[in-house]
């Protein structure tokens, strides 16, 4: 009988849990949703061979376990647990390899650095173990209660690094940081433990600063790959941490693709879908069918300015979502603010087609204003906005095949 592994938790619809030990072994793995009030039966039934365990259980089931390993005794919260043959649990805890691997991920280096850390669960007892073990000069816990507290925080505006350990900003609640950072004038690096979305606002902030920051898959992976250890021992296999970043990246990452009204977005997307098995996503077509309206009669009803919001809204909620490919309108970039929805899950194309060869029958602003004109405000915002340029093809397939080579290629350097 094969054995049983998975992920415990309150709420786990953003998991990536299963597609990684995916990579790592060849196991069942699923997800063990279990809420606060089923927690001691679950523990109790003890109907796995083996479990992660993630917010907001790592120190509750402490108790659980007959043994400790001394790193999970010493941080204080387990986030693995090993059965027996005789029905015992072990606690181990991977969080600090796991971090502790994140930050090198991240070029990050806590010595003799003012660090402060947001939160104080089970996951901000791992990052102050790692902190403490690598030197860092002073380590500052912020909470909602605490000494230290986010109504207080601006007296330690001379941090340099900022750890977040909070789920604030994690799916499904995108869009939101438990703080702002501009006023940290010492800051080198950021590391958030949150890994979807890919960016989280604190590391899209952080990285128009220029400040060093990185994002908490590294952490989820490194310490998926020790606890496969655990599960599998002698059978564990080896494999290179960046190599399944990249894999889970290519799985999980939106690719999201902006150009000119009529370059053939909407027919390049389906195609993209259908030959990388992803789910397909219009604005357009999200805005038409939640208004009743066509696009054209929007604009003629009520103005580009509601037509902005509504595709501002659409956005906000395909973009929140991980693994599709999504086409936007052509004049998605001209709202500032819907460049970080798309930056927080999108590769972003640039679909480039020459002017002339552009569809713009019944497209309200190239009708109204000109091709020439909309291109003249429009180019330099797609080319500043994309993460690569692909041509056009001769055909959509072809098309399809380009983007499909330049996220590969993107990947590799």
């Amino acid at each position: 009988m094969s054995k049983s592994f998975g992920l415990l938790g309150e709420k786990l619809g953003h998991s990536f849990s299963p597609l990684i030990h995916s990579c790592l072994g060849d196991y069942q793995y699923r997800l063990y949703e279990v809420p606060p009030d089923g927690l001691d039966s679950f523990m109790t039934e003890r109907n796995f061979d083996g479990i992660n365990v993630t917010i907001p259980y790592k120190q509750d089931v402490m108790d659980y376990c007959e043994t400790l390993s001394d790193e999970a005794r010493a941080i204080g919260c387990v986030n693995t647990i090993i059965k027996d043959k005789n029905g015992d649990l072990h606690g181990y805890n991977t969080d600090y390899y796991g971090f502790k691997t994140m930050l090198e991920h991240g070029n990050i280096n806590p010595k003799r650095k003012k660090v402060l850390v947001l939160g104080n669960g089970g996951s901000a007892k791992t990052v102050r173990a790692v902190l403490n073990y690598s030197g860092a000069e002073e380590i500052i816990t912020v909470s909602r209660l605490g000494e230290n507290n986010y109504s207080n925080i601006a007296k330690h505006h001379d941090a340099e690094l900022i750890i977040n350990t909070t789920p604030v900003g994690m799916y499904p609640n995108n869009g939101t940081a438990p703080v702002c950072i501009k006023g940290f004038k010492q800051l080198t690096g950021v590391a958030d433990l949150i890994y979807n979305p890919a960016r989280t606002k604190l590391i899209m902030e952080a990285e128009r600063l220029g400040i060093s920051c990185v994002s908490g898959l590294s952490m989820l992976i490194a310490q998926a790959k020790r606890a496969s250890m655990l599960f599998n021992g002698e059978s564990y296999r080896e494999l290179d941490i960046k190599n399944i970043i990249s894999k889970i990246l290519r799985e999980t990452q939106n690719i999201a693709i902006i150009g000119m009204p009529g370059c053939g977005k909407s027919s390049v997307g389906r195609a993209l879908a259908a030959m990388t098995d992803k789910p397909f996503s219009d604005i357009d077509m999200l805005v038409e069918a939640s208004s009743g309206r066509c696009i054209p009669e929007i604009f003629a009803k009520s103005g580009e300015e509601v037509f902005r919001k509504m595709e501002t809204r659409a956005l906000s909620e395909e973009s929140k979502k991980s693994g599709q490919i999504i086409a936007t309108g052509g004049g998605i970039v001209t709202i500032p603010e819907n460049l970080d929805l798309l930056r927080q899950n999108s590769f972003i194309v640039y679909l480039k087609r020459d002017l002339n060869e552009l569809n713009i029958i019944g497209r309200p602003l190239s009708d109204s204003i000109g091709i020439k004109t909309l291109a003249k405000q429009r180019l330099p915002l797609y080319e500043a906005w994309s993460d690569c340029v692909v041509e056009a093809g001769e055909s959509i397939e072809q098309t399809a095949t380009r983007i499909i080579s330049a996220t590969k290629k993107e990947e590799t350097t």
